[in-house]
């Protein structure tokens, strides 16, 4: 669409109106200078490493062993800690997230809330019984006993001389603590007991001394862990040995290496051919072998070896109740095992489901970042918990007993698949600080999580991603609403803010505002140049910006730094058409008002049919009453011709055009500043889409005026027609205005999706 400027005075015939807003001031353009940190050597003003960029690494060897009498774990590791930062370390600091479960834990003294938001589980934690947290029994490294510190979850290990750069430091470490029932008072591991046949089923997380991280952003990363915030650690490579009762099955981070001795002939044959097996899963274990296992017990103890290189964690199931199968995902850079272990309780839903969701997500979230560069991805099933490790992840959704299930079930089940699985991804290999940001995996996780998805089946019913399901939230109250650069302790509204609304804003980046090419590209750019490293905010803005030469530091200002909303209204309208000075065509639009306003006038309705005074009387009449004001003198005519004399060719076409120009005007009511998208209808239905970047409130953040120019007459316009930038209120989005459904109206027509929580499969199997 082109807007035309001529020399010639324009004279503008007004011919509709539309209401009025207040207005706000001050500039959201302002570059993000202030708010991120400076580039340095060691992260780059492109959002890259730097030539100076450093990671150190932690290296262990591990012994465990699994009370299932007693449901206890005692261990005992080996950690070489190698210095590749270039300062002189003088201790050490390792995270002892165990001790959140001890009675004089912090978390328990700090938490806040009424007597209403009290439940079974939150009144055992205000006295707890439970004799959680780390037993250390034993640090040192061949000099000896080291001397060491522990505070609250934190512990610090005072070196007898400073690590040097380039410098490593081996010592040992052997603990011992008990196992929490997740059933009774929660947590991201624990067990969980089945008293129908007196079986334990094991999720293990957390369980072991772990090394913090020590960068150039923080130093050492010493955050204690009070519950919210999660983890941030360094890589490195493990060897870990599981003794457990002889008939347990165990998954774990890494690869099983000694296969051929835990397994028997027909199992490992089984497993062979999983790895060859693309379309199906293999299973390793059956239910009816499961069953049976379940039920027989043998004494003894055996020992599972695992293996795992340049991860950052580890975490490991257990139980003899698992069914076990697998199947192999193809990937240029190797082929990798997708497998599920699951009790009978799981199914039908997981053999159905886990292991061909699984291999979705390694299909869709390579696609969008990298190859996925471990040999396994495992679910293992466990009710109610939804928790993520390299290589493995713990996830619910259970049928009922009866072996049928809700939608709601079966998605939400699918879903947390999915997002745990890709937290494979967004953190553990794209390592971010997860203590200190949580969208930075949460958020990006769910991203991608609503892409797979969407991938995995049409009309998928995601919880999170399009625009317009954020909308509740934005508009909420604003003393319950955190900006998304909040520390993970302090968040309000912890799953709209760290996963909700940064899903919804880099959906609205790659939908919207970038491009799905430009954005793909630089979201890729962004994995690779942070595989395998630890990236801060700033790291993802620049590159962002950096692979796509867009200027972002609006949207990451207002999305991610404030509360703002977006509410953009449509206040004004003004139809103008260009006085062509053509005294016959005006003068017939004058008359043809003229006639159109008297036939609605009511008392000439009313008065047509009367015979008047003139009418009996012709001596009344004179020159007036023959007399025709939209008639054209010669005058006018002469006037005209030499009009259209002067005006040049340019000109003479745009009057030729007779375009119609609509002055619109805009407010920013919610603070937000977006993109204008228009959809124009006219009045031979059809229409025009139009995109006006949200630049366009670069001069005046809160109030704009745009002349728009057609050749056709609007019959309606309405703003952010596709539903994409999260705005808050519709009502003021149309020209003229239009009445929307009312929420009692909106509930009859809700989908399918929109309320999953019944169970119609039980309902016709009891039929």
């Amino acid at each position: 669409m082109k807007l035309y400027l001529f020399k010639i005075t324009l004279l503008f015939i007004p011919i509709g109106l539309l209401g009025q807003n207040p207005n706000l001031n001050y500039n959201k353009f302002k570059q993000l200078k202030e708010e991120i940190a400076t580039p340095n050597n060691y992260r780059t003003a492109s959002g890259a490493p730097g030539h100076e960029y450093y990671q150190n690494e932690a290296n262990y060897v591990m012994n465990l062993m699994s009370n299932d009498q007693e449901q206890k774990i005692t261990g005992e590791e080996t950690i070489t800690y190698v210095n590749n930062s270039p300062d002189q370390l003088e201790y050490l600091w390792l995270q002892l997230d165990q001790n959140k479960r001890a009675q004089n834990s912090e978390s328990f003294i700090i938490r806040t809330g009424g007597i209403k938001s009290m439940n079974t589980r939150s009144i055992k934690q205000l006295d707890p019984d439970f004799e959680g947290g780390f037993n250390i029994t034993e640090v040192k490294n061949k000099g000896g006993e080291l001397d060491y510190v522990i505070n609250h979850t934190m512990m610090r290990i005072n070196l007898k001389k400073p690590l040097q750069p380039g410098g490593e430091f081996e010592f040992s470490i052997k603990w011992w603590y008990n196992i929490n029932n997740r059933m009774e008072i929660g947590g991201r591991s624990g067990y969980e007991y089945f008293e129908k046949d007196d079986n334990y089923l094991y999720t293990i997380a957390q369980f072991f001394p772990r090394m913090c991280v020590y960068n150039d952003v923080e130093g050492w990363q010493n955050k204690q862990f009070l519950g919210q915030g999660e983890f941030t650690l360094p890589f490195g490579d493990y060897e870990v040995n599981i003794t457990v009762p002889t008939d347990h099955v165990v998954s774990a981070t890494g690869e099983l290496v000694n296969a051929s001795e835990i397994l028997n002939s027909k199992q490992l044959e089984r497993f062979e051919a999983a790895k060859k097996s693309e379309n199906e899963p293999v299973f390793i274990i059956n239910e009816k072998e499961a069953t049976k296992n379940e039920k027989n017990r043998k004494k003894g103890m055996k020992t599972w070896q695992f293996k795992a290189e340049n991860v950052r964690d580890f975490g490991w199931a257990s139980s003899r109740k698992f069914i076990w199968d697998a199947m192999v995902v193809k990937q240029e850079t190797g082929d990798v095992l997708a497998m599920s272990f699951y009790p009978k309780e799981g199914n039908p839903l997981w053999e159905q489901y886990s292991t061909k969701a699984v291999a979705q997500t390694l299909k869709t979230y390579s696609r969008h970042t990298f190859d996925y560069p471990y040999p396994v991805a495992i679910s293992v099933h466990s009710k109610w918990i939804g928790m993520e490790y390299p290589m493995i992840c713990f996830n619910g959704g259970r049928p009922e007993s009866d072996g049928t299930y809700s939608e709601r079930t079966k998605y939400g089940m699918i879903s947390v698949i999915i997002h745990e699985v890709g937290h494979n991804y967004f953190p553990m290999i794209i390592n971010s600080d997860e203590r200190q940001w949580t969208w930075m995996d949460e958020g990006l996780n769910t991203f991608l999580q609503f892409i797979t998805e969407q991938e995995f089946q049409d009309d998928y019913p995601s919880r999170r991603g399009p625009a317009y399901k954020i909308v509740n939230y934005m508009k909420g109250n604003k003393e319950n609403i955190s900006p998304i650069m909040t520390n993970s302790e302090s968040i309000h509204q912890f799953g709209n803010n760290a996963y909700g609304k940064p899903a919804t804003a880099m959906n609205i980046l790659r939908e919207t505002i970038m491009g799905r090419e430009l954005f793909d590209y630089a979201f890729k750019c962004y994995a690779n140049r942070w595989m395998f490293k630890h990236p801060s905010p700033e790291d993802l803005f620049r590159t962002m910006e950096d692979a796509s030469a867009i200027d972002l530091d609006w949207f990451w200002r207002g999305w991610f730094y404030t509360t703002d909303h977006v509410d953009i209204s449509i206040d004004e309208i003004k139809h103008y058409k260009i006085n062509n000075q053509n005294p016959e065509l005006n003068k017939k639009d004058l008359e043809e008002k003229f006639i159109e306003i008297k036939k609605k006038d009511i008392s000439n309705q009313k008065n047509s049919n009367n015979e008047t005074y003139m009418d009996k009387d012709e001596k009344l009449k004179d020159f007036y009453t023959e007399y025709n004001p939209f008639k054209v003198t010669k005058n006018e005519e002469k006037k005209y011709k030499k009009f259209k004399e002067n005006l040049s060719e340019e000109e003479s076409e745009i009057l030729e055009e007779n375009l119609n120009f609509y002055e619109i005007k805009f407010s920013n009511k919610g603070g937000l500043v977006m993109p204008i998208i228009l959809d124009f209808e006219f009045t031979d239905e059809t229409h025009e889409v139009l995109r006006i970047p949200a630049e366009i409130w670069q001069t005046n953040n809160f109030k704009i005026t745009k002349v728009f120019a057609f050749k056709k007459e609007l019959k309606q316009v309405e703003l952010d027609p596709y539903l994409e930038t999260a705005d808050t209120e519709r009502k003021n989005n149309y020209w003229p205005n239009k009445i929307e459904p009312t929420k009692f109206e909106l509930y009859k027509y809700k989908d399918r999706h929109s309320k999953p929580s019944s169970n119609p499969m039980q309902k016709k199997s009891k039929k």
